[in-house]
């Protein structure tokens, strides 16, 4: 039998991955991760499978295209949620400048905290500080959140 899933868990499967290293495409918690891949590991952790797999991508990857590649996958698997409503446990897609395309994600774990995978860094938990907030382009749930 299955259970719901809940923001908690959630949360707590974003915070088990704190301290893992960033490794760009990866996605193993306690070896490496970047951004995508830490998303990835939790919907394993709270979901199950990956709906789909992500194609191989280079750190430019969204200045090449042009396109807003993760939205749109985030869209084929996940609820949009307004960025002023957005809870613990929900989705959120940064752009690193104004015109850009959103390319780094996180997870939210409360209304000013965060946690994600940057380069240069390990898997941290931080605050949602203006820096952020002014960069945040989506927002969303995971399906059947409760």
């Amino acid at each position: 039998m299955s259970h719901p899933l809940t923001r908690a868990a959630i949360v707590a499967e974003a915070r088990d991955w704190i301290g893992t290293r960033y490794r760009h495409q990866a996605s193993l918690k306690g070896t490496g991760c970047d951004c995508l891949g830490l998303v990835r590991g939790v919907w394993r952790g709270c979901v199950g499978c990956e709906p789909e797999a992500p194609p191989p991508y280079a750190p430019d990857w969204a200045e090449a295209s042009g396109e807003e590649a993760l939205a749109e996958a985030a869209l084929r698997h996940l609820v949009p949620v307004a960025l002023d409503t957005f809870g613990a446990g929900d989705i959120l897609l940064f752009r690193w400048r104004a015109g850009l395309v959103a390319k780094h994600a996180a997870i939210a774990t409360g209304e000013a905290t965060m946690v994600h995978a940057h380069d240069g860094a390990s898997v941290c938990e931080v605050a949602l500080a203006p820096w952020w907030r002014r960069r945040l382009a989506f927002a969303f749930a995971f399906p059947g959140v409760g």
